[in-house]
């Protein structure tokens, strides 16, 4: 009987296999895409039901950092960097007696910091993702509906004088959900502490930087990008469009990976896969009978319908600098979303697309990689780190780098 139904599984899985190669075949439009460019990455990790994209994407640019410098293969622990994380915005917070926030999303610079102050280790030298709570990876509903109350009660205390046993009590969650940083593991056969570790992966943490483009302010001088999950004001330099784009396009093409935050919020993003900056005037144009106004009463799932069956072929926007202020003061451009750029493709129309790692696991049509095009990119970035050297000589004469 057991025989049986795998046999049953495997025919149903089989011909629904085959509908699928059915229906792409029916639509001319879905892209075939050509590497240009494909830099080394690490596996594919899953984030699953936790907000720590920012923790995810930049590990596996550090991991690529390392791969690109030694030639090392490395599974850098995501719990470590949270938990480290998670106590140091907690402290924030309540030194603010509450007034700014505490949520499970971060950026780049948490981990860089993290790595500066505290160090790293590998997965393995702490609890598996989920496994203390009896899961197989990382769910923070239970975890977060714990520690928010809980940072909130402290941060707005009524007590004159706060004890130290806050951080205690603190600490006793974030180890009870993530796991407790060790202080000395072993790694293939040899001892080491966090700080020790990260000074053994053949990498210079002082090498990296962010870069961003705004025009609120000066450009070829450094900011802090503006939305709350940079609670540590990070210092971004600030680049025009154009140039930001030869940054990631420079990178690509010497065997750089970059850790890219920015917004995924929009209907050119798929989740089969694909990002368009898709122009929602000139898509219903070219629909009969459509316009805008029914576009923008249209449900999701109507619009990611219809810009899957134009595919390459979905009129995309001109991405400007003055469109990238624009959406940036009115909250269109958002900060959701962290991702690591490693490569340039293109489609069967010459339309270019930057290779993201996600860290949703295998999902999507490519099995976690989604093809961005460059002007999703160009329209959508927030700010991105990257290695220094990395930048081209031009620009980095202009930042002082």
């Amino acid at each position: 009987m057991k025989k049986l139904m795998t046999l049953a599984l495997m025919a149903l899985i089989a011909s629904g296999a085959q509908a699928e190669t059915k229906k792409d075949s029916v639509n001319k439009n879905k892209p075939v895409f050509t590497v240009i460019k494909e830099n080394k990455i690490t596996s594919i990790k899953d984030q699953n039901r936790s907000g720590t994209c920012w923790d995810y994407s930049t590990l596996s640019f550090f991991e690529a950092e390392i791969l690109k410098a030694t030639g090392k293969t490395y599974d850098l622990c995501e719990s470590f960097v949270a938990n480290k994380t998670y106590m140091d915005r907690a402290i924030q917070v309540v030194r603010y007696h509450g007034d700014c926030q505490f949520a499970q999303g971060g950026s780049s610079e948490d981990v860089l910091a993290t790595m500066k102050q505290y160090g790293i280790c590998p997965e393995g030298a702490m609890p598996f993702p989920g496994s203390l709570y009896g899961d197989s990876l990382n769910n923070f509903n239970e975890f977060f509906s714990v520690l928010e109350p809980y940072v909130k009660s402290v941060s707005h205390s009524k007590a004159k004088k706060l004890s130290n046993q806050w951080k205690v009590g603190m600490q006793g969650i974030l180890d009870a959900y993530l796991g407790k940083c060790p202080e000395e593991f072993t790694y293939e056969g040899k001892k080491y502490t966090p700080k020790s570790f990260v000074q053994s992966l053949g990498i210079n943490l002082d090498d990296y930087v962010s870069i961003t483009s705004y025009t609120h302010h000066p450009f070829y001088t450094t900011f802090a990008v503006e939305v709350q999950d940079n609670w540590r004001f990070p210092q971004s330099y600030n680049l025009p469009m154009d140039e930001m784009m030869k940054v990631i396009d420079n990178a690509i093409d010497k065997g750089y990976t970059i850790a890219w935050g920015g917004d995924v919020s929009e209907d050119g993003f798929t989740r089969q896969g694909l990002a368009y900056a898709v122009d929602a005037k000139k898509t219903t144009q070219s629909l009969q009978g459509s316009d805008m106004a029914k576009w923008l009463k249209m449900q999701p799932a109507k619009k990611r319908s219809i810009i899957d069956s134009l595919g390459c072929t979905v009129p995309e926007i001109v991405a400007t600098q003055e469109l990238r202020q624009e959406r940036f003061d009115n909250w269109e451009l958002t900060d959701d979303h962290g991702m690591l750029i490693f490569g340039v493709a293109k489609d069967q129309n010459g339309k270019e697309y930057y290779m993201v790692k996600n860290s949703w696991g295998e999902s999507g049509d490519y099995k976690g990689i989604w093809y961005m095009t460059k002007t999703f990119i160009a329209a959508n970035t927030m700010d991105f780190l990257i290695n220094k050297n990395a930048i081209p000589k031009d620009i980095r004469k202009k930042l002082g780098l």
